[in-house]
């Protein structure tokens, strides 16, 4: 593969001649071998849709020309549709506000309307990619508003509506198991009886306030740094440049953006980011226990709980022929750990605040992103390959219940707590069931105790 020589403020370099970037890219490209983790594509998208909007704003107050805005534009739309994707290879963990990234979409762009209008590559005219494509901005305010941006996007297009579906598919598993009573269980020890359908109802529940969650931290991100430019004084734009881009990128994306209101807050810290990935945090542990729980109750099928039964995906072992796991509640459990672990990092990133610029921006954006596609991955796949099959055995469940010692728990208002509790004792050292005992000591009539001893009554407060 050929190269071309570049240059940029430092001097020359050796770009690969069938790149759109040029030698700022090529030095944060050699700068930064350490992961192969790029910036995520919808990051790209992002910076896209920042500088179409950029250019469409310049040119309405009149600081660039119509033809250079036309071929910004183009180039621009042809990143957001991600035809330039290959075209951005600089490591995540890189400078910390993100300038060699902001500076690899500028070169791209500019290479490529420089093209458009009849330009040689590299050659940075008639299109500049600092004087043109970046005007009025700073990476310094762009970068934030490219996280910001692709976060909002993908939590509204991507996560909520995962989520929606997987809390649909509760809920409705939620009023078809409802007629199903079970024991309960606390400490792993058994308790009361519950419905089936009143434990799903908890899960679905979880799943509602976790779309509410996501929703808040949605707002949160609304609020963009773009017109802040350097340090938040908005040097070298125009006093309405941030808000039009914000009006542009709502009418681009269907989504309300405005300015934020206070520059040096959005640019020297990274609280909306973080206060999004403690909503991610929230959904994940709440997953993390549904898949759990469902893992347990599935256990067996002959010497564990065994009251649900999951749907069977693959063989479960390499040398037990029949064994089949519950691998979909154990990938919603990794899952939720890689999300809990990148919120860790993500704090970190919020604590990358110094003085006038968060300094850890690359790495959030990669996180934040990162947990948003697996938390959306995660729960499309235990709706389709867990909830939506799952089965209950009700026999099982029956049988639990009648066997159980906390049937007791209804004498206890009639006999007394001590009385109650002697029952149990002899239920459990004798193996016979409370109601077994109860009926022999003849504590109550056998009426009475049907009625106190019916697990559906005891799934609800007295009337």
């Amino acid at each position: 593969m050929g190269t071309r020589i570049e240059r940029d403020s430092m001097g020359e370099m050796q770009v690969p001649e069938s790149a759109y970037y040029g030698a700022q890219t090529q030095r944060a490209v050699e700068n930064f071998p350490v992961s192969g983790l790029t910036i995520p594509a919808c990051m790209v998208e992002a910076l896209g849709m920042i500088k179409l909007a950029a250019a469409k704003v310049n040119h309405r107050l009149g600081l660039l020309d119509k033809e250079r805005t036309q071929a910004i534009i183009q180039a621009s739309e042809e990143v957001v549709a991600g035809k330039f994707n290959d075209q951005f290879p600089i490591d995540v963990f890189q400078t910390g506000s993100g300038t060699s990234s902001n500076m690899n979409v500028n070169e791209v762009i500019g290479n490529r309307a420089s093209e458009l209008m009849g330009g040689q590559i590299g050659s940075r005219e008639p299109v500049h990619p600092n004087d043109h494509v970046n005007k009025g901005q700073s990476s310094n305010d762009v970068i934030p508003t490219s996280i910001y941006v692709a976060t909002a996007i993908a939590l509204e297009k991507r996560l909520k509506p995962a989520l929606t579906a997987l809390h649909q598919a509760l809920a409705e598993k939620s009023q078809a198991f409802d007629h199903i009573v079970k024991i309960g269980r606390t400490h792993l020890q058994d308790a009361t009886p519950i419905r089936l359908g009143q434990e799903f109802s908890g899960y679905a529940t979880m799943v509602e306030h976790a779309i509410g969650r996501v929703g808040q931290a949605q707002q949160a991100v609304s609020r963009l740094a773009i017109g802040g430019t350097a340090v938040g004084t908005g040097i070298n734009t125009h006093v309405e440049f941030g808000s039009s881009v914000a009006q542009e990128l709502s009418d681009l994306t269907g989504m309300r953006f405005d300015e934020a209101p206070n520059h040096f807050e959005a640019q020297a810290m990274a609280c909306s980011a973080v206060e999004v990935s403690g909503a991610l945090k929230t959904v994940a542990v709440g997953m993390s226990k549904i898949a759990n729980d469902i893992r347990w109750l599935g256990s067996g099928p002959r010497a564990g709980l065994g009251e649900l039964i999951l749907p069977a995906v693959q063989p479960g072992s390499s040398i037990m022929p029949g064994k089949v796991n519950p691998v979909i509640c154990e990938a919603v459990i990794q899952a939720s750990a890689q999300v809990i672990g990148n919120d860790t990092a993500i704090t970190h990133g919020g604590l990358g605040g110094v003085l006038e610029l968060n300094l850890m921006l690359p790495l959030i954006a990669h996180n934040v992103l990162e947990s948003i596609g697996i938390l959306a991955g995660a729960a499309t796949m235990f709706k389709d390959k867990l909830i939506v099959g799952l089965e209950v055995d009700e026999a099982r469940c029956a049988d639990y219940i009648e066997k159980s010692l906390a049937m007791c728990t209804s004498l206890a208002p009639v006999i007394g707590y001590d009385a109650a509790a002697a029952i149990a004792k002899e239920a459990h050292a004798s193996g016979r069931t409370v109601r077994e005992v109860a009926r022999e000591k003849q504590i109550v009539s056998d009426e009475e105790l049907h009625r106190l001893l019916d697990p559906l009554s005891m799934t609800k407060p007295k009337g």
